[in-house]
């Protein structure tokens, strides 16, 4: 079984707070919720949203019959909570109600959880973002050899639960099919008024493409046939259900700088081939660089992620073509990042320094990345 950075519920969970756990579909989070389970003592109770009567109780405001439903135990555990209507209020009448009950709830994404949850339950809750394996957590069992003479793997197929545990190539393009074809999309399609699936999926093709590249909405809204603002709210979905996320420019207001383009890159590597179906080895393709790129950005907002460190986030790029593909900002420090899969040696841009000042210059390649990412 594969080792979770979650992997003890009592260095997470906090007095009269709920702990909501949100990613992807095919993360792991019932798997880490079991796991959890099986390894206490408390006596829980374990439903999930996909039953009609637990929806209805939950969902109907009545404090006496939720008081009942949960009486004897000290646990509830909530999966798929996003299936429940005004859940949000349910977990508050539990918490507010029942203050010695724990409670844990589980959702695919964090846009509904969030929109139903957030208000009720302001103050009252902790949140926990489960992504596909990191290489934090991978580190458990295996040393940094390992994880190296892996990498190829982890480039092309990415780091899904089932992909990682899956032995021959032929299984993992089995999961990464499956995950892309039927659950990539699945709650912005169930969730949001999306009239056309099609155009969402293209959108998602033309990212792909595009990784390490600044992104013009209105380029991508005329390559689609579609408005802008509708891109922008695709663009925002796809963030907040956990399969892209941006790096917005950083600028000091200076002209020549890029400042209204961001930057898209996919939480998983498989996920973001299995879209434009690409699966070629290293040497057989020529977009080595972005697969490194992605890779490199993606596990590192894992690693800050799992240990709850948060810092501004930023790429910077101007018409000279200078350019610095991280930039890590934390009360105003900055350091910056270069990603480069080859071994060339580089230096911070004159332009970028002449502006800023010096900061910190460090160039992640295959020999140091662990070090970045672990």
């Amino acid at each position: 079984m594969l080792q979770r950075y979650y992997d003890d519920f009592n260095r997470f969970y906090k007095k009269n707070k709920v702990l909501v756990i949100y990613g992807a579909r095919r993360v792991g989070k019932t798997t880490l919720t079991k796991g959890w389970l099986a390894n206490i003592s408390l006596k829980y109770l374990y439903v999930t949203g996909d039953s009609l009567q637990i929806r209805n109780l939950l969902s109907s405001g009545d404090i006496e019959q939720i008081k009942e439903f949960v009486d004897g135990y000290q646990m509830i555990v909530i999966d798929e909570a996003q299936q429940i209507r005004n859940i949000g209020m349910g977990l508050k009448i539990m918490n507010d109600y029942i203050p010695e009950l724990k409670i844990i709830a589980t959702r695919s994404s964090s846009f509904e959880l969030s929109r139903q949850i957030g208000d009720p339950l302001t103050g009252r809750k902790r949140v926990l973002a489960l992504y596909p394996m990191a290489q934090c957590e991978l580190a458990f069992s295996l040393n940094k050899y390992e994880l190296k003479n892996n990498l190829e793997k982890y480039l092309i197929f990415g780091s899904y639960p089932e992909v990682i545990t899956s032995e021959t190539v032929k299984d993992k393009l089995e999961v990464i099919d499956d995950i892309v074809q039927s659950y990539l999309l699945r709650d912005i399609l169930s969730l949001e008024k999306i009239r056309n699936p099609k155009v969402l999926f293209n959108l998602l093709k033309l990212l792909a493409f595009q990784i390490g590249s600044p992104v013009s909405v209105s380029e991508l809204a005329k390559q689609l046939g579609i408005n802008v603002k509708t891109v922008s709210r695709y663009l925002d979905l796809l963030e907040k259900s956990f399969i892209i996320f941006p790096l917005s420019s950083y600028s000091g207001n200076l002209r020549k700088e890029i400042s209204k383009k961001s930057k898209y890159y996919f939480v998983d590597n498989g996920v973001r081939n299995g879209v434009i179906m690409q699966f070629n080895t290293i040497k057989n393709r020529n977009d080595i660089g972005q697969l490194w790129e992605n890779f490199i950005i993606s596990e590192r907002i894992k690693k800050l992620s799992y240990e709850r460190t948060f810092y501004n986030r930023y790429f910077w790029r101007n018409y000279n073509q200078q350019e610095i593909d991280l930039l890590e900002e934390y009360n105003g420090v900055l350091n910056t990042y270069e990603i480069k899969w080859g071994k060339a040696k580089t230096s911070l841009p004159g332009d970028f320094e002449r502006k800023y000042g010096k900061c910190n210059y460090t160039v992640i390649n295959r020999d140091n990345y662990p070090e970045f990412i672990l």
